[in-house]
């Protein structure tokens, strides 16, 4: 495992390829999965995810910390502004540090109203702007209180999140600039891509950006398969930043009510005719495959 390689693979090579994981309520991992992951030879990295949609799940930084050692490749933490203020943010991936989980992926989290825990509180101190300060001022020897480490920390790698898709485009442009400004920024995950032209607009605008600041962000295109009717109308009607043509659901209703095997049948060949069209603009991409190893094989 070499987080360098992996840094240096999605800044200079033309394709990268990070999977997500989204661990279950247990106390233990999955093995089955943790064998099915291993499987997978062409991902360079996987992100595992902070209680997506405020739905519980165990410790984003202990399990990152369980799957990269079991994975023997980098895996990047999912962290959110959501459940923790800056004091233990930065305590968490202070203490991180030591054990090799040094790359976040950092956010300002889903609201809590989304999730399954009703009765929790939201923190939201700040947004994904102050982990990237965070991170920042860890690698240059400081705490979030201001006070000198007594050891540095081997270096600490900040990716963040973009929406794919806006009513107004300048406003991801603008989101982008403001990212960059707040912090050195590894790379730009997007959130699920469902055309060739809206992946030209967020590649042609990240290096715009990048030569106007002299930076070196990446941008890896998130891809999410839509397999069923059900998920084709929840990213249409309740993710924001998404957008997902009126054709692909037409399709899939038309398929949902001949069985779920021609269901799954019309959206793995949607999907694979995005993935081949979107590849001749950008071959870096985040796999979102709701924890199916399997069907990652389908596309690599």
């Amino acid at each position: 495992m070499n987080i360098e390689f992996m840094i240096e693979k999605l800044r200079s090579c033309k394709s990268f390829l990070s999977l997500e994981v989204s661990p279950s309520v247990s106390a233990q991992l999955d093995k089955q999965l943790v064998e099915q992951l291993q499987d997978i030879q062409k991902v360079d990295a996987f992100v595992c995810t902070d209680s997506p949609l405020a739905r519980f799940k165990p410790s984003s930084i202990l399990n990152s910390i369980k799957l990269q050692q079991a994975l023997k490749k980098p895996v990047i933490c999912t962290l959110s502004m959501r459940d923790r203020n800056s004091i233990a943010l930065c305590g968490d991936i202070l203490a991180a540090n030591e054990f090799g989980l040094r790359t976040f992926l950092t956010l300002t989290g889903d609201s809590i109203k989304n999730g399954d825990c009703l009765e929790a509180k939201g923190v939201f101190e700040d947004s994904s702007l102050k982990l990237g300060m965070i991170i920042d001022n860890l690698n240059e020897g400081k705490a979030v209180n201001g006070k000198i480490l007594k050891e540095k920390v081997d270096t600490i790698y900040n990716f963040q999140v973009i929406n794919a898709y806006a009513n107004n485009p300048q406003s991801i442009i603008n989101k982008m600039q403001k990212k960059l400004n707040a912090s050195h920024i590894s790379a730009l995950f997007t959130q699920p891509v469902y055309s060739a032209k809206a992946a030209e607009f967020l590649l042609t605008n990240i290096e715009t950006l990048n030569a106007q600041n002299k930076s070196n962000c990446a941008l890896v295109l998130g891809f999410f398969p839509v397999m069923s009717y059900k998920t084709a109308l929840f990213l249409r009607d309740k993710l924001p930043g998404v957008f997902i043509p009126n054709e692909w659901v037409q399709k899939l209703e038309k398929a949902h009510h001949k069985g779920i095997d021609e269901e799954n049948k019309v959206g793995l060949e949607n999907s694979l005719v995005l993935m081949q069209e979107i590849q001749k603009v950008h071959n870096k991409f985040h796999f979102m495959s709701a924890n199916k190893p399997n069907l990652v094989k389908e596309f690599i």
